[in-house]
């Protein structure tokens, strides 16, 4: 595992998926355009070393864009498949929370430098870039985390809400209400007219990122203790009640207002549009600035697939419903929610031992905390890889009847989904479809259910291993 980010872009560099740039980069959309290219070619991440007008700071991008790189993060080979990764996940956040240690200033790399008050400019201390072309300003957190706390309980929240520079003391940024963040401050901060802390981390370890951007069931600081296999060291911040990643590269600190909106956006959406349009939402009142002696800034670059966000939301949403239907009893096979999809379609494959099991699938995770960010629900039986896009298009194609096998809900969505009309978007309305690709279990198998034609179902087994133990043989180079 990588204490930092530093030690992540070594080990990405020895695996091919690095790409150092030496000539000077423009903040003012190269440095983005860059990134953008990066994400929809897959290709390795790219480490700015010189940023026009901010000496001494460099971007690192795309960090975890490719199913490649989360497998470098998480210690493993980097041509390891996807269910291979799943595995390692499941199985080390199955175990118990690791609670982080909290560390002394002095061992914190991220209070090498530190600036308070009237010294912390954001415009003239941190490159934040422009990221897209017609975004409404210079969005430094893209890649990255706020720390909040709830006044009553205590408990820590790390999240990833986009936060746009205002000017060099402020920031603005969207908190959806039913977020984890959005709910402290919406329901209990908000109405008590009292200003919220945070701390925004940027450039964190690859695995608090993961941590951050997965719907935890439990303080994303023991989360990421658990895929780390050691606790998290913190360090407390200079001016807010907070702990935040020592190894980080960058921390802002200060307070959300309760009484006070700006403008902010448009942004260049995880959808791969822009959706929200500019409006007055939250402001954060920046207080402090750390960071590191020759900082990093983290840049992801939302857009159409993949980018970090969109790959890590659907690898930790999917397998945490994995986690929530096998504790229903479901007898699933896996759940995969595809990257391509934006994070909006999930394929879950299901044993059908009992009529209208899709409909429990859909019900049990649309109604979930993680319903929100998506509105597709795919169910194949398990017959089907539900990693092979191939298989799953025919299944959806062939088994799923037009009118029996599509239902329509009404629930909760993001105001992001680029299809919902302006009031729907105001009011967080968001339909949900599922697609049930299982054949109806009172069809006699003998004269209704249909036969899959396929190289694994029309052969017997011992043809098959002949045909691939002698695959090479034939002339075939894979």
């Amino acid at each position: 595992m990588f204490i930092d980010n530093r030690e992540y872009i070594k080990a990405l560099d020895a695996a091919g998926e690095l790409v150092t740039i030496n000539q000077e980069v423009d903040w003012d959309l190269e440095a983005g355009a860059i990134v953008r290219k990066v994400c929809e070619e897959k290709g390795p991440s790219p480490l700015m070393n010189k940023i026009k007008d901010y000496p001494g700071h460099r971007y690192f991008g795309a960090p975890l864009a490719s199913y490649r790189k989360l497998a470098i993060s998480l210690g493993l080979p980097p041509e390891s498949s996807i269910p291979e990764i799943a595995a390692v996940y499941l199985e080390r956040t199955n175990k118990e929370p690791v609670k982080p240690v909290l560390v002394d200033k002095s061992k914190a790399p991220c209070k090498e430098n530190i600036f308070i008050g009237d010294k912390a400019d954001m415009l003239e201390l941190l490159p934040a870039p422009m990221v897209h072309e017609g975004d409404g300003g210079r969005y430094l957190s893209t890649w990255h985390f706020i720390v909040t706390k709830d006044p009553d309980n205590g408990d820590v929240n790390w999240g990833m809400y986009r936060q746009m520079v205002y000017d060099g003391k402020t920031m603005t940024g969207n908190l959806l209400p039913f977020s984890d963040g959005g709910k402290v401050f919406h329901g209990k901060y908000k109405p008590a007219g009292k200003a919220m802390p945070f701390a925004t981390v940027i450039g964190p370890d690859p695995i608090s990122a993961i941590a951050a951007s997965a719907p935890a069931p439990m303080p994303e600081t023991d989360f990421a203790g658990m895929l780390m296999g050691k606790p998290i060291e913190l360090v407390k911040c200079e001016t807010v009640d907070l702990e935040v990643p020592a190894h980080a590269e960058i921390i802002i600190e200060g307070e959300i207002l309760p009484d006070v909106s700006l403008e902010e956006g448009p942004f260049g959406e995880y959808t791969g549009y822009r959706t929200s349009p500019r409006d007055f939402r939250q402001v954060y009142r920046v207080k402090a600035i750390t960071f590191r002696n020759d900082p990093i800034t983290t840049i992801s670059n939302m857009g159409v697939p993949t980018d970090e966000g969109q790959l890590l939301r659907s690898f930790s949403l999917g397998l945490e419903m994995d986690k929530l239907l096998r504790s229903q009893g479901i007898p699933i096979t896996g759940v995969y929610m595809m990257p391509e999809s934006t994070h909006h379609l999930v394929i879950v494959g299901v044993k059908p031992i009992y009529t209208n099991i899709a409909a429990q699938i859909a019900q049990t995770v649309f109604g979930s905390k993680l319903g929100p960010w998506f509105h597709m629900v795919v169910v194949v039986d398990d017959k089907c890889d539900i990693y092979n896009f191939n298989e799953v298009l025919h299944a959806l194609t062939t088994k799923c009847h037009p009118i029996n096998g599509i239902h329509i809900w009404q629930g909760v969505g993001t105001p992001l989904y680029p299809f919902l009309s302006a009031a729907e978007r105001t009011n967080s309305v968001g339909p949900k479809v599922l697609f049930d690709c299982t054949f109806p279990l009172n069809w006699d198998p003998l004269s209704e259910v249909p036969s899959l034609v396929s190289f694994k179902t029309v052969y017997p087994k011992e043809i098959q291993e002949k045909v691939l133990a002698n695959w090479k043989n034939y002339g075939f180079k894979s």
